[in-house]
């Protein structure tokens, strides 16, 4: 696609005029025919190899009959020309680069190539952007500017005219006949596809997004993988809780939120954990799951398989079909259950850094088609059947485990729980047996001993890129806290048995959340030692969670809670001014 230097409105955020002395990116080979990308490189191939094969069959011929090369026919002519044609194209579509210079006189050394606008683009954004926080110290008032400054600024930072092509786009959209989710393919450009799908939304609803950011965000990156039809992006503050000293290791802990309180809270946990010692944690399962559900005509047919997949002496051929699917995927167990003729298999496996739901899916899939080898009978309703169970709160993730099962644990002494925490262990101990334990049972709760373990779960999923719909079965967790030392100290753990997390794939690979993952030293995936970073992220969402149970729960004892949320979580805006 085009690449363009543009100025950026640093208040908007929306792209302005190109500048007098931009310069444009050159003509590209794959602009040789108005046709499709796929169909110009067939009609280049074919041509190449069709010549070729004439050329060299005339030339045999004319060698055999001792006629002279030099003389050439008419065909013989145009064949040469369309030959050379289809070479310049092929060298010039696969990245040679003089080739494009010959054509377009366009050299290396000139003072705007690509790289350089995109940089440049990096570089304006930069500079536009505000150096420090919007803090009480500092005047984040409005700058005022002379008359005469302010008319030639809002001169230049006028949105760009959509071009003539643009505005039929917008309107076929609007009228049905183009549909929105084929923009990109279609302009082949995945940012002006957002911003044309926009502009349609607007005029289809006839609602605003002026709100909403389109600028500032790599619209590439998620095609394909993370986002369809997208029309901007959502702005979440992300706040830092810590450091988290946990297994003698010290983590910044990022937290994408937009509840008050719940950032700072965790910090004052952080620093409980801190100042006895750290906490420690033990991973004790890794293994993601997909539970098919078959079908067959009886239940005995069912329960022949049940007893197949169940039999140790198979276990290691389904292991190397299922390992087919992956270099990371290894195959862990088997667990079936039957309703009726139905069957259920619950497939676990280990999948490296990545948080795995794709790759035990294909897994899981080799097996179902080697399985119809040996029962043809058996009918698929579906590769999954819920008795995985995935973003949904189930009594077999909170048994078994999903993801990485991890237990937290620390010692905090007395004297932090009176100075830090503002309360004392026996009524942080009574509280959680009323709260946590008895109060959830009470009300029927599946996984949910503990006070608020889904809204640290939540925050961190989000900053680092997990899939936030996790925080389902992410969430199940235990608080347990005792008086140890003779009463004085508390022992306090939390016991997480299904945290779904990665540090590959998915979101992972977007600039904020992998700059977050970056912070805490689990980015990307760990070449000495498969699984590494997303154990290591597992556990600090583990210690995190232990900190937010700590430091709210204290705040519940000591009766902290309204006071502290009427003072960070309230707004003192007043809504009637803000304009829509």
């Amino acid at each position: 696609m085009d690449v363009r230097r543009r100025h950026l409105n640093p208040t908007a955020g929306e792209p302005l005029k190109p500048h007098k002395h931009q310069i444009t990116s050159s003509a590209k080979a794959s602009d040789a025919l108005p046709l499709p990308l796929y169909l110009t490189n067939g009609v280049f191939f074919t041509l190449f190899f069709s010549v070729a094969y004439f050329l060299l069959h005339r030339w045999r011929e004319k060698i055999r009959n001792s006629m002279p090369l030099h003389v050439v026919t008419l065909s013989e002519l145009a064949a040469v020309v369309t030959l050379i044609a289809s070479v310049i194209y092929l060298l010039g579509f696969f990245g040679i680069d003089f080739v494009q210079s010959v054509l377009t006189g366009r050299h290396s050394h000139d003072g705007w190539d690509a790289e350089d606008e995109i940089n440049s683009d990096r570089f304006i954004i930069e500079e536009d952007s505000l150096k420090k926080p919007c803090g009480a110290g500092i005047d984040c008032s409005p700058v005022v500017l002379a008359p005469a400054k302010a008319a030639a600024l809002e001169v230049e930072q006028k949105s760009p005219i959509l071009e003539a092509e643009d505005e039929e786009i917008i309107k076929s959209v609007v009228a049905g006949t183009t549909p929105s989710y084929s923009l990109e393919t279609k302009l082949g450009d995945c940012k002006k596809a957002a911003l044309v799908r926009r502009e349609a939304l607007q005029r289809i609803t006839g609602k605003s997004l002026s709100g909403l950011p389109l600028d500032g965000f790599d619209y590439d990156s998620i095609l394909g993988q993370c986002c369809e039809m997208p029309v901007g992006y959502v702005q979440i503050p992300v706040g830092i809780a810590g450091p988290l000293l946990l297994d003698g290791r010290e983590y910044s802990v990022p937290m994408a939120t937009t509840e008050g309180c719940l950032v700072a809270s965790t910090n004052r946990g952080c620093k409980a954990i801190y100042l006895c010692g750290g906490a420690t944690s033990v991973l004790l399962r890794d293994g993601m799951t997909r539970a098919p559900v078959v079908r067959f005509g009886t239940a005995k047919r069912a329960a022949e398989l049940k007893f197949f997949l169940e039999d140790e002496m198979n276990f290691d051929t389904l292991s190397v079909v299922f390992n087919k699917s992956s270099r990371f995927a290894r195959l862990q167990g088997i667990k079936c259950a039957i309703a009726g003729k139905n069957l259920y298999t619950r497939f676990t496996c280990s999948t490296g850094d990545a948080m795995g739901m794709n790759m035990v899916s294909k897994g899981v899939q080799n097996v179902l088609d080697f399985l119809r080898n040996d029962f043809p009978d058996m009918d698929v309703i579906g590769i999954s059947g819920n008795f995985c169970s995935d973003k949904k709160p189930a009594a077999v993730n909170w048994i078994e485990g999903r993801g990485k099962s991890v237990v937290c644990e620390a010692i905090i002494k007395e004297e932090v729980v009176r100075k830090v925490l503002k309360t004392n262990v026996a009524a942080l101990v009574e509280l959680n047996m009323l709260k946590n334990l008895t109060g959830s049972a009470m009300a029927g709760a599946l996984g949910g001993f503990n006070a608020h373990a889904s809204n640290i779960v939540s925050a961190v999923y989000i900053a680092t890129g997990q899939d936030p719909a996790q925080n389902v079965e992410s969430s199940h967790c235990i608080t347990m806290m005792e008086a140890v030392n003779d009463g004085k100290d508390l022992h306090v753990s939390v016991t997480m048995p299904s945290i779904e997390v990665g540090t590959v794939g998915g979101g992972t690979q977007l600039a904020s959340q992998s700059a977050c993952l970056n912070l805490l030293g689990v980015k990307g995936a760990n070449k000495e030692s498969a699984g590494s970073n997303s154990r290591l992220l597992a556990t600090i969402v583990a210690g995190s969670v232990l900190a937010g149970e700590l430091s709210l729960m204290s705040a519940l004892a000591a009766g902290q809670l309204v006071n502290s949320h009427m003072k960070y979580n309230r707004s003192s805006r007043d809504v009637t001014k803000v304009s829509s």
